[in-house]
């Protein structure tokens, strides 16, 4: 089983489990969402912060959930009829190939998801495609300090515990930057050991220009 398997076995299962997947919403808050505007999250789980940035932008504005695990994107459906959230649409996914339209959105967010993709600069040209001219992102990620041994990059488990696909953090920024965005922006930043090794958990932000 490679990495991409065993991850969307894993959320297809806590998806039964767990009641809330959702880390706080705290990218809704950072993005400074305006009424009106198109706001797509990559790996919306239940779609908990994807139905809360659906009130924040009003019947004007469009919402949209991708994720990569169907039992997630009908769990989310489901709350989103619980709801009565009309401007929500939810989609399955990959982050890597967005299925979405050009320019579409004002705003990206993402929260711990782009780490489980094999290569984040397609991740981040995926974003900048989608966005509007002007459009911004806040995505949340985990990135290495220590470069992780290849036993660790090889285990699909650890690809399942957001952690064997972080990378540098400098080759993380710079992916971004190779993917079009000039100017990326440290709102948060954490380091941290998981299993012997120094991470660090970032939540950055960044503009097409």
């Amino acid at each position: 089983m490679d990495a991409k398997e065993n991850i969307i076995n894993r959320y297809e299962k806590l998806a039964e489990e767990e009641d809330n997947l959702s880390c706080g919403g705290k990218n809704i808050v950072l993005a400074e969402l305006k009424e009106g505007e198109n706001v797509l999250d990559l790996g919306c789980g239940r779609g908990n912060d994807i139905l809360n940035a659906a009130k924040t932008i009003g019947e004007k504005g469009i919402a949209v959930g991708l994720d990569l695990t169907k039992r997630m994107i009908e769990k989310a459906e489901k709350n989103r009829e619980k709801l009565n959230i009309k401007n929500v649409e939810f989609i399955v996914g990959d982050v890597e190939n967005i299925p979405l339209q050009d320019g579409k959105f004002d705003v990206v967010i993402s929260d711990c998801v782009i780490n489980h993709a094999k290569d984040k600069e397609k991740v981040y040209r995926e974003i900048y495609r989608v966005l509007k001219d002007g459009g911004r992102f806040v995505v949340s990620d985990v990135v290495s300090i220590d470069r992780l041994p290849e036993e660790i990059v090889n285990d699909p488990d650890a690809w399942a515990d957001c952690f064997g696909g972080a990378i540098l953090e400098e080759d993380y920024i710079k992916a971004i930057k190779n993917a079009g965005f000039k100017d990326v922006q440290y709102l948060k930043r954490r380091e941290y050991k998981k299993n012997g090794y120094l991470v660090a958990s970032i939540t950055i932000k960044g503009f097409k220009r």
